[in-house]
């Protein structure tokens, strides 16, 4: 007796059924991952600041303590720069060179003072808020008491000084006139609503803000993990037909 022919489905090659759900599954994989490293792009953007940095003579180096706090010896130079950036790896420098002999060649030494060189550097207009452009950079030689602090030199040159509740400084000579450390949205350029701030002339500045970060790479490797497993199911079923 002939064999009946089996149905045309049933002759179709193992790789040829298994294609569709294959295809399918890693176009998900891909499709998840790229709007998941999509996202934590556009939230690692950072903050918009103003950084402190101390000069040893030739470069700028970050600040390990706050201008409130740091009490400058007769002779150095200070910077501080109003830029966008995620923290402190990757903050922009002022952009001027941390030179005391031409910052101060033309404040003489005096008994009972100390001389302080700051470089101030607003930034590019690329960092600055909506509808405001940043002044120019400039520098000053602040002559202060011996036991005066970064935050009080700078007061003495650059007023007025805004800060936060926190004493976080938030705005020299008035730039910029609102906001205080807020996180910028990367697909945007636009920042959240920043906390209430107030005006003072020598209060004590604090540190400055940290940055964000996106959603981290162990929950990318579990997702692709678990599609995987999505995958491995459907070649196993398949085979036991």
């Amino acid at each position: 007796m002939r064999r009946a022919q089996a149905p045309a489905r049933l002759c179709v090659p193992l790789a040829a059924r298994l294609r569709v759900p294959l295809v399918a599954l890693l176009a998900a994989l891909v499709a998840a991952s790229a709007v998941l490293l999509g996202a934590g792009s556009a939230q690692a953007a950072g903050y918009r600041y103003w950084s402190f940095w101390e000069g040893n003579g030739k470069n700028w180096e970050y600040a390990t303590q706050g201008p409130s706090v740091l009490r400058p010896d007769d002779g150095t130079v200070q910077g501080f720069r109003f830029a966008v950036s995620e923290d402190s790896g990757d903050a922009d420098q002022p952009r001027r060179a941390p030179d005391f002999g031409a910052i101060c060649a033309d404040t003489p030494a005096a008994d009972g003072k100390k001389r302080v060189a700051l470089v101030i550097d607003p930034g590019t207009t690329a960092d600055a808020p909506d509808g405001e452009k940043p002044p120019a950079l400039r520098t000053a030689c602040a002559q202060v008491a011996p036991d005066a602090s970064s935050a009080e030199a700078l007061a003495a040159v650059a007023k007025p000084l805004r800060y936060d509740d926190s004493a976080m400084l938030c705005a020299i000579s008035g730039y910029p006139r609102t906001g205080c450390g807020e996180q910028v949205s990367g697909d945007s350029g636009s920042a959240k609503p920043s906390e209430p701030t107030k005006t003072t002339d020598d209060q004590d500045a604090g540190e400055e803000a940290d940055g964000g970060g996106g959603p981290s790479v162990g929950l990318l490797v579990g997702i692709g993990a678990v599609l995987l497993l999505g995958i491995a199911a459907v070649v196993q079923a398949r085979r036991r037909r």
